[in-house]
């Protein structure tokens, strides 16, 4: 068995933020839309990293898995990052300092992500492991660590394990291939700070048992 012990991850606050819907359309009002709530189905554990090194040095999982995960939470920042019209916009979520302008391919217009804060793995339903990327909310959007997918990553309590969503480190394909939105001044305030590199939609209070 893989040896096992606690490393200095990332130091997860102990709040649950609001959950997320995220619509299948880009519109910003879901009205009668299709959403997926990235918060809510079955609650892995999560193993959280700053760096490649880190995840590495900590024997959770395989020196392969790190390797794997981590291009993996590249790949996804790269394409599905939280996006957003003004930079203003991104650091009222993320904090002053932390988002960076990009640009979208074949000529799509620029915008503002947040930097990667890190990243993530969770077990799979075949029993393997899938990375993705984590970023940092400010306190007064909920705060904490959330995935690409817009996933809290929390505790639960009662194991003390961090954990996550499955789906929220792996979504379904229809929401992986969603278009893009990139998010207004408008739809950051009317969704308490949610968007990203799909259109998120605050979808009220979560109610499960874990914190981080």
């Amino acid at each position: 068995m893989t040896m096992r012990k606690r490393s200095n991850s990332l130091k997860l606050t102990t709040m649950l933020a609001g959950a997320t819907a995220l619509t299948l359309s880009g519109c910003d009002d879901p009205g009668g839309q299709a959403s997926w709530d990235p918060n809510k189905g079955e609650q892995v554990e999560a193993f959280s990293y700053k760096t490649l090194e880190e995840c590495k040095a900590a024997n959770e999982v395989s020196d392969a898995q790190c390797d794997t995960s981590y291009a993996a939470a590249q790949k996804d920042d790269a394409k599905d990052a939280p996006k957003y019209e003004a930079r203003a916009s991104c650091e009222d979520v993320y904090g002053v300092g932390n988002c960076v302008p990009r640009s979208q391919a074949n000529g799509g217009g620029s915008f503002f992500t947040p930097l990667l804060a890190g990243f993530v793995i969770g077990q799979m339903l075949d029993g393997g492991y899938r990375g993705t990327g984590l970023y940092r909310r400010d306190d007064r959007y909920g705060g904490g660590y959330y995935s690409t997918w817009g996933g809290h990553l929390g505790r639960d309590y009662s194991t003390g394990r961090t954990v996550i969503s499955r789906e929220s480190i792996d979504p379904p394909d229809a929401i992986r291939n969603a278009p893009p939105k990139v998010q207004t001044r408008t739809s950051v305030v009317s969704r308490g700070g949610f968007g990203g590199g799909r259109s998120y939609a605050h979808s009220g209070s979560y109610k499960g048992g874990f914190g981080g």
